[in-house]
């Protein structure tokens, strides 16, 4: 941050200096300024003059880091859905029991949610809209592979520790994926909900399911 003159008329005579920012902070800039707008307008209405204006860069601006309005969007769900990830990562000890890791991931996936509703909001609007050149979504199911991949193996070392049943990882993953999703949506419809006690319930269901 700049600092601020401490002579009133030095002031006046000389513009404060702004940091110029790096590419990767300007991107995320732009990213964050994509998905500010299209919580506000609705994915139809969330032109480039408007996202350019909310990231306060030219619009021409944008084109230096994103092919076209379809990339920057695209990008701006790919880029924040990696961030969130790592955060949640940081978080948690990856070594603790598989039980207790999937509680603690449960929990602070809607802790996070509270504070991030409109990107959450923004984040499905997007993977709900966006077309291809070919007329295509942009984003499918198959966008959920590494998600799958990772929770299997959560799963399996469960198993193999013996706090897990014998099951189909593939479908406890994809059916544990689902049921955060729309933890996340029941939320977002339902503002008033306690979604600490939601969380819980989840949690115990899940366990439910799966302990030996």
């Amino acid at each position: 941050m700049a600092s601020v003159p401490s002579d009133p008329v030095r002031s006046e005579r000389r513009p404060r200096s702004r940091r110029r920012l790096g590419e990767d902070e300007r991107r995320a800039q732009i990213v964050r300024a994509a998905l500010a707008v299209v919580a506000r307008h609705g994915y139809a209405g969330a032109s480039t003059t408007l996202i350019a204006a909310e990231a306060e860069v030219s619009k021409g601006l944008l084109w230096h880091y994103f092919a076209d309005k379809n990339d920057l969007l695209k990008q701006a769900v790919v880029t924040t859905a990696t961030r969130i990830t790592d955060e949640l990562i940081a978080e948690l000890d990856v070594t603790a029991p598989p039980p207790e890791l999937i509680r603690r991931s449960i929990h602070w996936i809607a802790a996070w949610s509270l504070g991030h509703r409109d990107e959450l909001r923004a984040m499905d609007q997007i993977s709900r809209s966006q077309r291809g050149a070919d007329g295509l979504p942009d984003f499918t199911l198959a966008d959920y592979e590494p998600t799958y991949a990772s929770q299997e193996q959560l799963f399996r070392r469960g198993q193999q520790l013996g706090y897990f049943r014998p099951f189909d990882t593939r479908v406890m993953a994809v059916t544990y994926q689902g049921a955060i999703d729309m933890m996340l949506s029941y939320a977002d419809s339902h503002p008033d909900i306690d979604i600490e006690q939601y969380a819980d319930a989840l949690t115990d269901i899940i366990l439910a399911a799966v302990t030996a």
